[in-house]
């Protein structure tokens, strides 16, 4: 770009190439519509080795001169060129003393910029490769001064700092002297040639007549082709922009989903997005068995569910929660579900674990939501599960200061200003001891019930309902496997049903029979056989007489427990193992019952230093002295059965004081030690009987109650 610059005039810029067409112009056809062009000078000669490069026609009406009169003209001329004798010169120009204004110019090189660069003039040589910049030539031919030729081959900060502080200045209004048409011409035509038609276009690539209509006809189709490709272009990133958005929207809503994530995307309204009730038709007190006292109790629930009034009009008022304590498995979920289908109403299920969360007021939140979706929807029963990780005691914690905002928001639930009737809550436990005390006062959980493992009738009715779903032998007596599972719940037995049908499956077998049920009530109490286990001769001998010294000292001990089986094949993580099983429940037990117990459990020690010597007993009675211990234990700090302590009962040993630790030690030893010569005395005078059911744990590894009777006996066992 140059600037031009007038005394009187504002500074107007302009493109370089278009000023040398405009002098080209005036000098050649002042006046006239006719093409001018650029004349050579008479000391220019052609070099061979110079291009020719064409030169370019313009005319008045182009250049935006055709509406100037002569006079006009010749002031434009005399502004715009500059002149040598500057007594010719306007006054403006004089004072001026410089028409052409440049500034500092930057070398193609940054050596250029710091050494310096030779002084460029009309004797400057000019590479032949390159066209002559329009200055030269206009310099050139009205045999001027030398000036200083801009060639620019990088930018530089300093030359962008003042581009953009002269960029950032109010340019001046535009002097009235020239019209409109003439300073768009000026500001608006492009460098270098300016192709304006087809046809110029056609003549200035030189194409034969023939071929001017394929050409124009091919440009055309090309055009259309590019239209149509820009057009499909826009569809598809429109196309991709819809897709993206829906990608968008669909990521946002799952990451709202995604709880350590979803801190500002999820609503906390609920359980999940909205509480459901459960229909329970289907379950109703036939479907429970074995806890027939639970079942009484919970009647009345029912009975206030169908009939309210019916307590209502006498002004008594039924409990509002009732919860339901017991070991697991016992069927407290299975009540439940039970009350809510004996009275056909809305049943809403929920876990103490889904109010706990890492977010403050979500528990209590959820709480809102779920009992104001219940009383929408009364009578109806609500079940939470679990309530002690949800009920538990409150404390002060400076850890988690807000934990306490889920339990007071179900306590204001159950019983606060707003009354919620027609609402009855069923809370199970399995530690009613960690609830807080408001949670289960009068008013919340007013009734408690207990849910205890079944007896023995209770254990025959379940085993009957699992084995109607089953196909049994006819032959089976639930009452018998009932009597060898003392201790289990309603999980476990349906778990021992389920045990025996898989092993009849894997057998081949068409049904199931007591062979079945008894192998899955061995694998339930006493571990799986590790038939796979290679234990050496040695040791099975005396696995044999370990565990013929229990089944001995069981068999001749008036009160200690029938023994229901002997075996020594490998199970769980013991080599052998006798099991007994009471005839009948035992709701407590005699002090001559534990001494029993504990002289079954000195058998196996006894029988190994008897039979080996006392340098070669074994590591095999290490469980059966902790079960002992324990007894003894029992006996004389919680049952009072210790003559030299009397009944005065010790919970906590370390709060007692030294004298009495040894005291209460000194008994528990006296009594093991009893125990231990008790069972070596019995041993010593079976011996004969202790060798014969030794030897024969050896021949077939397991008897059961019958055959150790027969070995017992002097029988012979049959041939299996």
């Amino acid at each position: 770009m140059l600037s031009l610059s007038t005394a009187v005039q504002p500074q107007v810029t302009i493109p370089l190439s278009q000023l040398v067409n405009v002098v080209h112009s005036l000098k050649t056809s002042v006046g006239s519509g006719g093409a001018v062009g650029r004349p050579r000078a008479p000391h220019e000669h052609a070099s061979q080795s110079e291009p020719r490069y064409p030169e370019p026609l313009w005319n008045l009406r182009d250049l935006g001169l055709s509406d100037l009169g002569t006079r006009q003209l010749n002031d434009l001329a005399l502004r715009v060129l500059p002149r040598l004798n500057l007594q010719d010169a306007p006054p403006a120009v004089v004072a001026s003393r410089t028409m052409w204004r440049t500034s500092h110019l930057s070398t193609c090189s940054f050596f250029g910029n710091k050494h310096g660069f030779p002084h460029l003039g009309m004797s400057a040589p000019v590479d032949s490769r390159q066209r002559p910049s329009p200055l030269q030539s206009v310099c050139t031919e009205l045999q001027h001064c030398s000036v200083w030729i801009q060639h620019r081959g990088f930018k530089t900060l300093r030359r962008k700092t003042k581009r953009l502080q002269s960029a950032a200045v109010e340019r001046p209004v535009e002097p009235e002297g020239f019209p409109p048409s003439f300073m768009k011409g000026f500001l608006t035509r492009d460098k270098g040639i300016d192709m304006e038609s087809l046809d110029s276009l056609t003549k200035m690539v030189n194409l034969p007549d023939g071929q001017q209509d394929a050409f124009k006809r091919g440009f055309a189709e090309g055009f259309l082709k590019a239209q149509t490709l820009t057009q499909r272009t826009q569809d598809s990133l429109r196309r991709n922009r819809l897709i993206l958005l829906a990608v968008l929207l669909v990521g946002l809503y799952g990451i709202s989903k995604i709880p350590f994530i979803s801190v500002r995307f999820r609503t906390t309204t609920g359980l999940d997005s909205s509480v459901d009730p459960v229909q329970m038709k289907n379950v109703t007190f036939e479907h429970v068995k074995g806890v027939e006292e639970a079942k009484n109790e919970l009647q009345e629930v029912v009975e206030f569910l169908k009939n309210p009034q019916k307590f209502t009009n006498l002004g008594g008022k039924l409990p509002k929660g009732v919860l339901l304590v017991g070991p697991p498995g016992t069927g407290k979920t299975l009540l439940a579900r039970a009350v809510a289908g004996e009275a056909d109403v809305p049943f809403y299920y929920a876990s103490g674990s889904e109010f706990d969360e890492m977010f403050v007021g979500v528990g209590a939140s959820r709480i809102r939501n779920l009992f104001r979706e219940a009383k929408g929807n009364a009578p109806c029963v609500i079940f939470i599960d679990e309530l002690d990780s949800v009920g538990g005691k409150r404390i002060e914690s400076p850890m988690h200061p807000y934990s306490r905002q889920t339990i007071n928001q179900l306590l204001a639930e159950m019983d606060g200003f707003k009354p919620n009737e027609g609402v009855i809550i069923i809370g199970a436990t399995n530690f009613p001891e960690a609830l807080d005390n408001a949670l289960i006062r009068p008013g919340r959980f007013d009734m408690q019930v207990t849910v205890p493992k079944p007896d023995v009738k209770g254990r025959t009715e379940i085993l009957n309902w699992y084995l109607r779903k089953i196909k049994v032998d006819a032959a089976i007596e639930a009452k018998i496997i009932a009597r060898g599972t003392v201790g289990f719940s309603g999980a476990d037995l349906e778990n021992l049903v389920n045990q025996a049908a898989l092993k009849a499956a894997v057998d081949g077998k068409d049904m199931v029979t007591m062979k079945e049920l008894e192998f899955a009530k061995d694998k339930i109490l006493m571990g799986p056989e590790r038939r796979s286990a290679e234990i050496d001769k040695k040791n099975k001998i005396i696995t044999a007489y370990h565990e013929s010294g229990h089944a001995i000292v069981a068999y001749y001990t008036k009160d200690a427990m029938p023994i229901n089986k002997a075996t020594i094949m490998p199970r769980g993580p013991s080599l052998g193992h006798v099991s007994m099983l009471p005839e009948n429940d035992r709701w407590s037990e005699t002090r001559s019952q534990l001494l029993a117990q504990m002289d079954v459990s000195m058998g196996g020690r006894v029988a190994e230093e008897i039979i080996f010597g006392h340098e070669f007993i074994t590591t095999g009675a290490s469980s059966d002295f902790d079960s002992a211990t324990k007894i003894a234990k029992m006996m004389v700090t919680r049952f009072g059965m210790c003559e030299k302590l009397g009944v005065m009962t010790y919970k906590n040993m370390t709060e007692q004081s030294p004298e009495t630790q040894a005291a209460v030690e000194h008994e528990i030893r006296v009594l093991l030690r009893d125990s231990y010569e008790r069972a070596k005395v019995l041993l010593r005078t079976h011996a004969k009987e202790h060798k014969n059911l030794a030897d024969a744990l050896l021949l077939y590894e397991t008897l059961d109650a019958k055959e150790i009777q027969l070995v017992l006996e002097g029988k012979t066992l049959e041939t299996r």
